[in-house]
């Protein structure tokens, strides 16, 4: 564990959340209105913004609670809050557009009014919730707002809970004891009060009001785990499982529903399906945009291609995608045509007599790679992923480097972490290939939409031209 993160509660339809999604309709209202003044010099919209200002806020009041956003953050990424919003918004005014694009209604909106009014909302929407939660950090960091937690554990992986708890005070959590399932592996280290005894550990939670029981326990503590729950059945105590299976989960999953049944994936997709989500919708909006401004530059390369030598413009391939699903990438050509024997690939080295002069220009700063993102738009790729090998290469390499089909679990990148830390390039040796697929991996573990943002701005900044790119 890296941080203490939970799933966010779903609590009851309270005052507190009603109060959310009244100010939020409110923003949506307030800044039409701003936008309004500064398009038209005038508060009051026109009648076809005000019946888009309508939707949009109904649209907020049935898409946001679907990514999340209403329910409790205690404990997570401020930045995943800030992207979930971010989507939330995008998918609305999607909503909107569609209806009024429906109704033949979009030739009498503003685009810039309607700009302005996207911008100043979704600024507001974060802001909001940025200030809360600031607050909400002070007021914790001072000691106020606070859950008291008592862990059930045993071993390292309970030591690390506490670590992660005493490390992040603005999350509110504060852990007050801990109880060793294993007395001969010791707790002791995790500086807390540390019981060995159950009926001295229950006394101490119900003297305290303890209202947060934690049981890191591997999966099989079985009776231990149900003389907890059976003990606190009957009191207003949460009692949350975090089982420890890192000997057995290759990814860190969360517990998914299947047939109303809680899950746990311990081999799978690491990423969960509102994760793909936005994820999908950012890779196809980016690709879009990206081959609109791109345009001009593709057509030129498109034309060096084809005068450097004979043969296609665009040089395609099989490789795996998400799930190991075989597509075409593209790419602009930069070799001379020739023949591979069957089964064989033969890599790019340095010096390589069959590429061109234009295509060791494009493979250097990485140009003969911008068709992919067609390869994006048609839903092959992702921007940021595992970068996709050769077929030859994966039936290969899957038999002496562990764990590199999981790599192919998501779609494959245009540009990856692996990419942006200098594994790039020629894989000569088994251990480049082993160093790429340990940063794929942990890029899969430890995946964000802020670590794809990361890896986007590295790969425009740094990433483009390359020494290892040859």
């Amino acid at each position: 564990m890296s941080s203490i993160e939970f799933a966010p509660e779903t609590p009851a339809f309270g005052t507190h959340e009603l109060a959310v999604r009244v100010l939020d309709v409110v923003w949506i209202v307030v800044c039409a209105r701003i936008a309004s003044l500064l398009r038209f010099d005038e508060l009051s919209p026109q009648a076809v913004d005000t019946a888009l200002v309508t939707f949009a806020a109904a649209f907020t009041l049935v898409v946001f609670p679907v990514f999340g956003i209403y329910q409790s953050w205690r404990g997570r990424s401020i930045l995943r809050l800030v992207a979930q919003v971010i989507f939330a918004w995008v998918a609305v005014q999607l909503c909107v557009l569609v209806l009024l694009f429906g109704l033949h209604r979009t030739d009498s909106i503003s685009r810039l009014w309607f700009v302005t009014w996207s911008g100043l909302t979704a600024l507001s929407l974060i802001s909001t919730r940025v200030v809360v939660r600031s607050v909400l950090s002070h007021a914790r960091n001072a000691g106020l707002n606070l859950r008291h937690v008592a862990i059930v554990g045993c071993g390292s992986h309970c030591e690390d809970i506490v670590r992660n708890i005493r490390r992040s005070p603005s999350t509110g959590f504060r852990a007050l004891a801990a109880f060793d399932a294993r007395p001969s592996h010791s707790v002791s280290r995790a500086r807390v009060p540390t019981f060995d005894n159950f009926e001295g550990f229950v006394g101490f939670v119900r003297r305290n009001g303890v209202r947060e029981i934690w049981l890191a326990l591997p999966l099989s503590e079985e009776q231990t785990i149900l003389r907890f729950v059976n003990e606190f059945r009957d009191d207003f105590v949460n009692v949350r499982f975090i089982p420890d299976v890192r000997s057995l989960a290759l990814f860190d999953s969360g517990v998914t529903d299947m047939l109303g049944m809680p899950a746990i994936s311990l081999v799978g997709s690491p990423l969960p399906a509102h994760a793909l989500m936005k994820k999908e919708i950012f890779d196809r909006i980016f690709a879009a945009l990206a081959l609109l401004a791109l345009l001009p530059i593709l057509v030129a390369v498109a034309i060096a291609v084809k005068l450097s030598s004979p043969g296609p413009v665009f040089f395609t391939q099989k490789r795996k995608g998400a799930d190991g699903r075989v597509f075409n990438i593209y790419k602009f050509r930069s070799m001379r045509l020739h023949t591979e024997q069957a089964g064989e690939l033969k890599q790019a080295t340095r010096g390589d007599p069959r590429i061109t002069r234009v295509g060791a220009l494009l493979r250097r700063t990485s140009l003969d790679e911008l068709p992919q993102f067609y390869n994006v738009l048609r839903g092959d790729m992702s921007v940021v992923g595992p970068r996709p090998h050769a077929l030859e290469h994966d039936e290969l390499y899957r038999k002496i480097v562990s764990g590199y089909l999981q790599r192919y679990r998501i779609k494959p990148g245009i540009t990856g972490w692996a990419q942006v830390n200098g594994h790039r390039g020629e894989t000569d040796r088994v251990e480049k290939m082993e160093r790429r697929v340990e940063h794929d991996l942990y890029y899969l573990r430890h995946w964000s939409f802020a670590l794809d943002m990361r890896i986007v701005a590295a790969t425009v900044l740094h990433g483009l031209v390359n020494r290892n790119a040859y």
